[in-house]
């Protein structure tokens, strides 16, 4: 019996690809889908993968996947809202890291097969 493809098992999938991508690139997981519950069934803050760069950057990763590049594709389609709902979550992260190290944030687009990596593609402010 084939599984259902559901919109999270594409994520996990799209996530999964980014985080083989990363390490081929000499990053190392830290953590990955790190949340921070807003309330008993809300989200208020999520990153897809926390990873340390070769430099000892930390490296916050939002991973975007779209099947069509329809309305700009993956990479566009990270809202101010889903990158303040991964700046929260670093902000919680780091409460428990003293000094804090460097750190940036990146996404990860997957168009289809292609695959995009834009460091420090936003800010924390």
């Amino acid at each position: 019996m084939a599984s259902k493809v559901t919109t999270k098992s594409r994520g996990d999938e799209a996530e999964d690809r980014a985080l083989i991508y990363l390490q081929d690139q000499g990053l190392v997981l830290v953590e990955r889908n790190y949340r921070v519950a807003k309330g008993p069934s809300a989200r208020g803050a999520e990153v897809d993968l926390i990873m340390r760069d070769r430099d000892n950057t930390l490296v916050f990763v939002e991973v975007r996947s779209r099947q069509s590049s329809d309305h700009g594709g993956a990479a566009a389609s990270v809202s101010r809202t889903k990158q303040a709902r991964c700046i929260r979550g670093a902000q919680h992260y780091l409460m428990a890291i003293q000094p804090w190290p460097p750190c940036r944030f990146d996404v990860v687009a997957l168009d289809r097969d292609v695959i995009t990596w834009i460091p420090a593609a936003f800010d924390a402010s």
